[in-house]
């Protein structure tokens, strides 16, 4: 199997970017696990601060492990992590890559903390990418009732910015604000996204960039990002509701049942079927 760092090249060269998707317990994992070997495509299992408290890294490590010896093409990636120790312990339970979320921070507070993981994950004997979020895009993947505060034009990384950031931290991949979002708004449109930006953001810095926050933005706008450099698409409330959608239909069409896997089967059926029109998408089927 492919090295995470070679996909992601290849992807990038192509014009295609791989899913990035968030799970929280072992159903959810195997769904992303079907909807990869269904359609033969790679796909990155995600797991943030607060989803490997409940779900810890290592069981998902083991899980993962498991699918890829069953031919599933899957890579498993610390999301949205804040500190230098709880990405050291990220890395020892043995992620692909890991995103350091520095974004709240000044620049130069942020440039140090992602140039200390970058360090440990970079001195590894296996390959361990690591990704750097510069720009403010929200902190909670949810159902919203208005766009977060700070989310706004004036706020999108600027190409200057990128490039000290990049150079400064040596990062792998870099997530840019770009008109994104994390959660996905209930009655809304989802604020535009500025593939124009992306597109000058990676020809000044060379490396993939990474898009959170996809939820309930139109395809025609991420696959316009994808093809000015995103090489890789985070999706999670999207994912969370289908998930959880599934679960109610299950339940209120049976409702005697007691068996949890005559109503969890549903659910994650539901969730496999997103994800492979997902990762699809960003291929370009």
């Amino acid at each position: 199997m492919k090295s995470l760092r070679e996909v992601v090249q290849e992807y990038k060269q192509a014009g295609k970017a791989l899913g990035h998707f968030n799970i929280s317990d072992s159903n959810q994992l195997r769904a992303i696990a079907l909807a990869a070997q269904e359609t033969g495509l790679p796909a990155i299992i995600g797991l943030s601060e607060g989803e490997r408290e409940y779900f810890p890294m290592s069981h998902a490590r083991a899980l993962v492990t498991l699918y890829q010896t069953a031919g599933a093409p899957l890579y498993l990636n610390a999301d949205h992590t804040y500190g230098l120790d709880k990405a050291r312990k990220a890395i020892d339970d043995g992620v692909d890559s890991i995103v350091v979320d520095g974004a709240k921070l000044p620049m130069d507070e942020n440039i140090l903390l992602v140039k200390g993981v970058v360090n440990y994950a970079h001195s590894q004997k296996r390959d361990v990418l690591v990704e750097g979020e510069l720009g403010y895009i929200g902190s909670s993947s949810k159902q919203l009732d208005e766009l977060p505060e700070g989310v706004t034009l004036q706020n999108l990384v600027t190409v200057a910015d990128a490039k000290e950031f990049a150079v400064s931290t040596g990062i792998d991949c870099f997530a840019p604000a770009v008109g994104n979002v994390h959660g996905m708004l209930k009655n809304a449109a989802e604020p535009r996204l500025h593939p124009e930006r992306v597109k000058e953001i990676a020809e000044a810095i060379g490396l993939p960039l990474v898009l959170h926050g996809a939820s309930g933005n139109t395809a025609g706008d991420v696959k316009a990002c994808i093809a000015a450099g995103v090489a890789i698409v985070h999706i999670n409330t999207e994912l969370r509701v289908a998930y959880r959608d599934g679960l109610y239909d299950a339940i209120r069409s049976n409702p005697g049942e007691v068996a949890p896997y005559k109503f969890l089967d549903p659910a994650v059926k539901r969730m496999k079927d997103y994800v492979a029109e997902k990762l699809k998408l960003f291929v370009g089927k």
